[in-house]
């Protein structure tokens, strides 16, 4: 999951900022997943919070469908939920990438 920060850097609730589309996403510290050389490991990093981030956004439209669904608009939750199931999609070929891009760290 992210975390939305104000101006100041302060956490703020996700769809409570004023500018919804113009919000800061802390990134996993790279050096969390540092190689076996100790060096940062940016692919690693990214792709891990890449999935989470996806994942995150995944669940979030989900909700929105549910809503929609119970006020009537059950044509544009279903679109939604496709695009969901798209998103989870996506975010398998994410995993596969990392699997296999771990695998390559460990021959290196």
């Amino acid at each position: 999951m992210h975390m939305i920060k104000d101006e100041n850097g302060n956490p703020i609730p996700h769809g409570a900022e004023e500018h919804p589309h113009c919000h800061h996403h802390d990134h996993c510290d790279a050096q969390q997943h540092a190689g076996a050389d100790g060096k940062k490991d940016e692919t690693l990093a990214l792709l891990t919070y890449m999935i989470q981030h996806n994942e995150h956004h995944a669940a979030e439209i989900d909700q929105m469908a549910a809503d929609l669904e119970k006020k009537g608009m059950e044509d544009v939750a279903r679109q939604m939920r496709e695009g969901v199931t798209e998103f989870q999609k996506g975010n398998m070929l994410l995993n596969l990438a990392l699997t296999l891009y771990k695998e390559h760290q460990k021959e290196a």
